[in-house]
């Protein structure tokens, strides 16, 4: 150790001493990698906080909120090439003819918006004139990874931080005992990685982290037997003494990370298992979700997202599996619809009733929309294959303007051809409602400025208030 210290006297001496100072300026630059955290708002933020239901899988916008009756008429004819237009096809596609598929459901229009929706969103169309729906997004990556990676991190690439902990970075807590990015996952099918809410390169304490809704709330966090609440607490504090003793010595940012989690983490035993326990709720507010308590389901997590807003959670990700249909879709969306209507309504029932919704974002949709061409052709038992070109999403509260129909696609609802709306203008859209100006939330690493739109982005001006 006497060696160690020697040495890296020797280092700071010579880097402080050499070329006016300019060595040891280098070495802090290298070294303080979180002086721009918490940067607060760049203007008037119309959300605090926002509730993200993420549909993994990419349901079909043509079994959900963009109806296509022209599909009836043309009902196994083969894709037109002008509608095409030489887009590429998935591997699962390639090889034989695409033929348009109708869907067999039947769409109401709800509100005085007139939001044209699929009548099995029952609930939801009772507060239709509360929500606003984006029929003209569209991304690029064409398979599941990439796109939710893109979605997420404004980059296809694997290693970029995601949204929730570009928010943490920009804007810090609300809630000391509560990490400020929090998922909820619920349902099967689609595989979800852990990095899609990886603080990337922004500093460990910027994490996501993962909720059970069911067992154990988070993995590891409780104290084997025989350890105490006065135990854990000296074993910590002895801990992170030594850890900023060498935090002192090295600098290295990563030391501080692990101060930070072992510190949450202890709060967190206290505060995460009240958070995670629905017994409370009245028996009104669990059947308006369709919530019960000690269950693990969509209702409770999404019951759970607004005792999580009420508590000060800046990013509440909540991951619903199941509507990657590429089989069956028709039959699929009759099923999977009534999953997610009733909590999503009551979510924004009750985030409303209790003065909740202004100041939270809500936006539901999943990574890219479904083709209007059947897949493999399997007469009635259809599916629909991945389609990056158009997709339907909506959002609502936390300075969204409420009952906007914005954008459209063709009639085959095969390309968008009115108001498209970028995956990066989407996230520069939530980032504006939080008061963060995209081009400005940026963190040094590797040399370069980075930021979640990369270098593009326009917020929707017609989607938000006060902005026209």
């Amino acid at each position: 150790m006497n060696n160690l210290l020697c040495n890296q006297l020797i280092r700071r001496q010579f880097l402080g001493r050499t070329a006016c100072g300019l060595g040891a300026l280098a070495a802090g630059q290298l070294v303080d990698t979180t002086a721009a955290a918490d940067i607060g708002a760049h203007f008037l933020a119309r959300a605090r906080r926002v509730i993200y239901l993420f549909m993994s899988g990419g349901p079909s916008q043509i079994e959900t909120f963009d109806p296509k009756p022209r599909l009836r008429e043309l009902h196994g004819q083969p894709l037109p090439d002008e509608i095409r237009n030489g887009q590429r096809f998935t591997s699962m596609t390639s090889g034989y003819e695409p033929r348009l598929a109708q869907s067999e459901h039947r769409f109401v229009r709800r509100g005085e918006a007139g939001h044209e929706m699929n009548l099995l969103f029952r609930h939801l169309g009772e507060v239709a004139d509360d929500i606003s729906i984006i029929r003209s997004m569209h991304t690029e990556p064409i398979n599941h990874d990439p796109a939710v990676t893109f979605l997420q991190t404004g980059s296809s690439v694997e290693g970029r931080p995601a949204m929730g902990s570009w928010l943490s970075y920009g804007l810090g807590t609300e809630n000391s005992d509560l990490p400020a990015f929090v998922v909820l996952v619920s349902s099967g099918g689609q595989p979800l990685l852990s990095r899609y809410w990886h603080n990337g390169f922004l500093p460990g304490r910027h994490q996501g982290v993962q909720f059970q809704s069911q067992g154990e709330p988070v993995l590891f966090l409780s104290d084997p037997q025989g350890i105490t609440r006065e135990n854990r607490g000296q074993l910590i504090e002895r801990t992170n003494q030594l850890n900023r003793l060498r935090l002192q010595q090295v600098g290295d940012p990563e030391i501080e990370a692990r101060i930070d989690a072992f510190e949450m983490a202890y709060r967190m035993q206290a505060s995460v298992p009240e958070l995670m326990d629905l017994s409370g709720e009245t028996r009104a507010t669990l059947d308006m979700y369709g919530a019960e308590p000690g269950q693990s389901s969509f209702a409770n997590n999404c019951l759970l997202a607004r005792r999580m807003a009420e508590r000060g959670v800046r990013f509440i990700q909540l991951y619903e599996r199941g509507w990657d249909h590429h089989g069956a879709v028709n039959s699929s969306i009759r099923s999977k619809i009534p999953q997610v209507d009733r909590p999503c309504a009551a979510l924004l029932r009750d985030l409303k009733q209790r003065g909740l919704l202004d100041d939270t974002l809500v936006i539901w949709g999943g990574e890219f929309g479904r083709t209007s061409y059947s897949q493999h052709n399997r007469g009635s038992e259809y599916g629909r294959d991945h389609h990056p070109r158009c997709f339907s999403i909506w959002m609502a509260g936390g300075g969204i303007r409420p009952g906007i129909n914005y954008g459209r696609t063709d009639e085959l609802g095969y390309n968008v051809v009115e108001n498209g709306v970028h995956v990066h203008d989407l996230q520069a859209t939530i980032l504006h409602c939080l008061g963060i100006d995209h081009r400005r939330l940026t963190y040094r690493f590797q040399g370069r400025d980075f930021r979640l739109t990369d270098v593009h982005g326009t917020p929707v001006r017609e989607l938000l208030m006060g902005i026209g």
